[in-house]
């Protein structure tokens, strides 16, 4: 699997305005309202209900925040560097300025985990965060994110 089957390069946001964790969360329904057509209050309480489990901030300043819709029929993807990091609850407490926002369908397949695989591969890599923070552009910033990696034929 790979990213670029479902983050679209108006997916990204750079640099993105916020001061809290609901807020951010806010920011990037909006955008995937706009990229799917979903209900944006109806993705942001599926991401805050997924917050209510455990946090989506995985470390290192990443965050995962994800869900299931059933207005989705496919696998949609927000990608957001953040112009100033904030506290996400994080397992590590460090601050977050780089968030992957996965949204898939109800579907009982698994290819969402999959994805979900794929992007904490990718966030885990130091070197992949200090690109993407180091980006200029969201071209960029999408470009690295959708480049062909070793593991790309684990499908």
């Amino acid at each position: 699997m790979e990213i670029k089957e479902f983050l679209l390069p108006d997916a990204v946001r750079i640099d993105l305005k916020v001061t809290s964790k609901k807020q951010a969360l806010q920011e990037m329904a909006k955008t995937a309202q706009a990229l799917t057509g979903a209900n944006e209050r109806e993705i942001l309480n599926v991401l805050i209900e997924r917050e209510r489990l455990g946090t989506t901030g995985v470390g290192q300043g990443v965050a995962i925040p994800h869900g299931k819709l059933g207005a989705l029929d496919q696998l949609s993807a927000v990608f957001a560097r953040l112009e100033s990091p904030i506290d996400f609850d994080s397992i590590d407490d460090e601050f977050v300025d780089l968030i992957f926002l996965l949204l898939a369908p109800l579907s009982p397949e698994h290819v969402h985990l999959k994805a979900l695989a794929k992007i904490s591969r990718l966030l885990r890599s130091k070197l992949m965060c200090a690109k993407l923070r180091g980006s200029t552009s969201a071209d960029a910033i999408y470009a690295l994110l959708v480049a062909p990696t070793e593991d790309d034929n684990d499908a």
